[in-house]
């Protein structure tokens, strides 16, 4: 988690160096690219079939997941890369928003009151979080961040179902990728596309392979380690991003958004807390809230 923690953090430098020259759709398709076929080698390496019995879960899986990743890399572009990455780490609150209102809704669960102090500290850091970015005309950047991580916490919730109907991680991120590759490029048919250079088809490269590594190992130390660890790793990732935003892009450094962090990530491990609490642990379904 810690060593796939430090690659999504440095795929994000990769991502915003891209976002120069390229759309989002654009490196979301190459990105798909370069998963696809990392992961279509490994299960025939493995002699695990790739074919599957639930087609419609898989669809609507890679749907929240891939628009998901188009927002984020959007928010990339125009944001610091910790703000970028703070937001979409918010997927544990929206999880834990998601929890709230079903149990609403149903009727049949108790809320927890500590579960909606997480969830209204963790948006209580988003507004200390963007408060920099209003004042920068970036509003749209930061409002996509945010759904960013709402909609990974959707494709979280289906890649558990898939789990459970028994679909093997490599077939789960394999339909994913094919999802990022019909949306990149159908976003390359609307927008057009860029001329590549030497540079720029390397970074693309690069961030293929640095998202699948890192996503592969993600999902092990999901399926083989305790949640709540993982969850706390996981965090460093905005660590990380920090101090690479801060040397390599000037990244403004203010105490409100550092603030805003800290109330996200305690809010974030809160609700995983409450949540490997409130349910058991299953290790044959745990699967990465981000990027899976």
């Amino acid at each position: 988690m810690l060593v796939a923690s430090l690659l999504f953090a440095v795929m994000g430098v990769c991502v915003k160096w891209a976002s120069a020259v390229y759309g989002a759709g654009e490196i979301v398709f190459y990105r798909s690219l370069v998963g696809a076929l990392f992961i279509f080698v490994l299960s025939r390496s493995r002699g695990t079939s790739l074919a599957t019995r639930v087609p419609a879960m898989h669809f609507w899986r890679s749907t929240s997941g891939v628009i998901s990743l188009m927002l984020w890399f959007y928010a990339i572009g125009g944001l610091p890369l910790a703000t970028a990455m703070t937001l979409n780490y918010m997927s544990s609150v929206w999880m834990a928003v998601f929890l709230i209102g079903g149990g609403v809704l149903v009727g049949t669960a108790r809320v927890d009151g500590r579960l909606v102090a997480a969830v209204l500290s963790g948006f209580s850091g988003v507004a200390l979080v963007l408060r920099p970015t209003i004042d920068q005309q970036q509003l749209w950047f930061g409002l996509a961040g945010l759904f960013s991580g709402m909609l990974a916490a959707l494709a979280y919730l289906q890649v558990t179902a898939l789990g459970r109907a028994g679909e093997p991680a490599e077939r789960i991120v394999f339909y994913f990728c094919l999802g990022g590759l019909a949306a990149g490029a159908a976003s390359m048919a609307w927008r057009g596309t860029t001329a590549h250079t030497t540079r720029g088809a390397g970074l693309l490269l690069v961030i293929g392979l640095l998202a699948t590594l890192a996503q592969m190992m993600m999902t092990r130390a999901y399926r083989i380690g305790r949640t709540l660890v993982n969850a706390c790793l996981q965090y460093l990732g905005i660590v990380f991003a920090f101090a690479f935003g801060a040397l390599l892009f000037d990244d403004p450094v203010t105490l409100s958004a550092l603030a805003g962090m800290m109330l996200i990530v305690a809010a974030g491990l809160t609700a995983t807390l409450l949540r490997t609490r409130q349910q058991p642990e299953d290790l044959d379904t745990r699967s990465p809230p981000n990027e899976t």
